[in-house]
């Protein structure tokens, strides 16, 4: 079945019911995750260099320090479901990209992430980030949605 899972995650609550899903599937079929969060790089615009270093830094640590705490999700779940696991902190333009280029990379051969519920036109003219890695991934994608009112389990599509 699957060996290696990748979990993306924002930090969301979303998110971290993903997570806890997929190390719990990790450890039924026995096989390790990678969790990986995405930043965006830094866009500025500046005449004085020694301003752009400054911002540069205090905003790689600033990403840094939220990476950690979402990555700190899924160490937590690995580590009590006893799943093998790493976890990866990327900045890119595209976040799909990014996780796709991730689980391709580590040779993952699932991903796990939420769905974060947009619907109707906002869907379609912003999109998400899971819609466009189910659009754009050959990896089969497990798209966790969290049950809601009136409804006992999750759903999930697969790619």
């Amino acid at each position: 079945m699957h060996t290696h899972i990748l979990i993306p995650t924002d930090g969301s609550d979303l998110s971290a019911e993903a997570i806890q899903y997929g190390t719990a599937l990790a450890k039924a079929v026995n096989a390790r995750v990678t969790g990986v969060t995405v930043s965006p790089p830094i866009h500025v615009l500046a005449v004085e260099p020694d301003t752009v270093a400054d911002t540069l830094e205090s905003y790689r640590q600033r990403q840094a320090t939220v990476a950690a705490q979402h990555l700190d999700k899924v160490k937590e779940a690995a580590e009590a479901a006893g799943v093998n696991y790493e976890v990866v902190h990327v900045e890119h333009e595209d976040p799909y990209k990014a996780i796709i280029e991730v689980a391709k990379a580590r040779a993952c051969d699932l991903i796990v992430m939420a769905s974060h519920g947009r619907r109707g036109i906002s869907a379609i003219v912003l999109g998400s980030e899971t819609v466009k890695v189910l659009t754009h991934s050959t990896i089969p994608v497990l798209v966790y949605r969290a049950a809601r009112a009136g409804l006992s389990s999750p759903y999930f599509a697969a790619s």
